[in-house]
């Protein structure tokens, strides 16, 4: 979530069970979806953690770990709460739809796009979902720290110097006169100070919180209605 989160967080699945009766045996449970965390009063479920899996794959071609999804989820959990607590507005539909853009042009080809959704298992609405959710969190996050940091000029300098001009040079380019690029490292500079007091708002808040980590085992993954 801290760096992912810029993109989620994320508005969650809810579990659930069905029985299913065969002709001439008796009933059995099977698992349709099951619990990977508890946090608070609430549940991180199997499916939230397979659909943004299915998520990654399809912007990056691979997915965290489960433990590494799992704990994005957690995270992405504390910063929906804050919001939705704080009455933070969602985004509005042109936000979502240029987004959504984003990523289907990201692909050679409407066909293309489709295809790879059907490949990692997802569809149009779960994505549109998915990114309305990831909009949400990133403006709260953004919208609670932004306005404490402050970038200065021998920041701006000190990163155009140690970090832009060698980048460049070592791919045989020119660096741009600094004036040119000022803002843009300045807006880098604010993003890297927003994960950063994100992460540290992490890590001062979910100590305070009561978490319970479930085994990520199809074979183990308590049923949705046990205590």
């Amino acid at each position: 979530m801290r760096a992912a989160f810029i993109l989620g967080f994320w508005f969650w699945l809810a579990s659930s069970m069905v029985a299913i009766a065969a002709p001439r045996h008796a009933p059995q449970a099977q698992i349709v979806d099951g619990i990977v965390a508890r946090i608070e009063d609430d549940i991180i479920t199997l499916s939230e953690l397979r659909e943004l899996a299915a998520y990654q794959k399809l912007l990056d071609g691979r997915s965290q770990s489960n433990e590494e999804l799992r704990s994005e989820l957690i995270e992405q959990w504390v910063v929906n709460n804050a919001a939705t607590t704080a009455r933070f507005p969602l985004p509005v539909g042109t936000e979502v739809d240029r987004e959504l853009s984003r990523v289907e042009n990201s692909f050679p080809s409407a066909a293309a796009y489709e295809r790879r959704l059907a490949a990692v298992g997802l569809t149009s609405e779960t994505v549109r979902r998915v990114i309305k959710r990831q909009i949400y969190l990133a403006r709260y996050l953004d919208y609670k720290f932004r306005s404490s940091i402050q970038v200065s000029d021998i920041a701006i300098e000190n990163y155009y110097r140690e970090h832009l001009v060698p980048e460049l040079q070592a791919k045989g380019q020119q660096a741009p006169p600094l004036a040119n690029v000022t803002d843009q490292i300045r807006e880098l500079l604010i993003e890297q100070g927003v994960n950063e007091r994100t992460a540290a708002w992490f890590d001062e808040t979910k100590p305070r919180m009561k978490i319970e980590l479930e085994p990520i085992d199809a074979s183990t993954i308590k049923l949705g209605n046990q205590p």
